[in-house]
């Protein structure tokens, strides 16, 4: 298995972010929460909030309820490889991760943050092809994934995709218009982009 390898200091930030939340989410699931993940009836409202809430307070605590709720797992088992998966991805261990994952993903292909956490890891480990797979599995259980479509974004912006990002970021505007960083990677595709003209 290769080496995670080197990505740009923007790009690692982003998905060290994005890593960081969804840990810090998995390590405070209570324990006697419901059936959940992206099928949860809570999370209409959390999406809800997130279009009109303007304080950045709120607005973190709305993103890490959605991430906390992404990540229950609807069994202990498939709840237990999600940890361990996160685990040793978050220790740089591929190999490990990604034989975890791959266990997620076959025994609940319906749990779309099993597919989006494999995404992220194809992502660190290089491979955009396989990551851009599981991401549009991930996006067909739960279209409004913030998280999958700005790592979408991500790979299209490593590949000089400019439009392509253009359009995921946009996406992820219309369900999480104050994302952090959001704006900041949105100027800097308009400034490629009116480069490329």
């Amino acid at each position: 298995m290769a080496p995670f390898v080197e990505r740009s200091a923007a790009f690692s930030f982003a998905i060290v972010l994005a890593l960081s939340v969804a840990f810090a989410a998995l390590t405070s699931l209570p324990e006697d929460r419901a059936v959940a993940s992206q099928n949860d009836s809570r999370l209409d409202e959390l999406f809800a909030k997130l279009l009109t809430e303007e304080d950045p307070a709120l607005i973190r605590s709305i993103e890490s309820r959605i991430w906390r709720i992404w990540l229950e797992a609807d069994d202990a088992a498939t709840q237990g490889d999600l940890t361990r998966g996160m685990e040793a991805m978050n220790a740089g261990d591929a190999r490990t991760a990604l034989d975890v994952f791959k266990a997620v993903v076959e025994a609940s292909p319906d749990f779309a943050e099993g597919w989006n956490k494999r995404a992220t890891l194809y992502y660190l480990m290089g491979d955009h092809a396989a990551s851009i797979a599981d991401i549009e599995r991930t996006l067909a259980l739960e279209p409004r994934h913030f998280g999958a479509l700005s790592g979408l974004a991500l790979i299209h912006e490593a590949a000089g995709r400019w439009f392509e990002a253009l359009e995921a970021l946009d996406q992820v505007r219309r369900i999480h218009p104050q994302m952090p960083g959001l704006e900041e990677r949105l100027d800097h595709i308009s400034k490629q982009l009116g480069q490329a003209v």
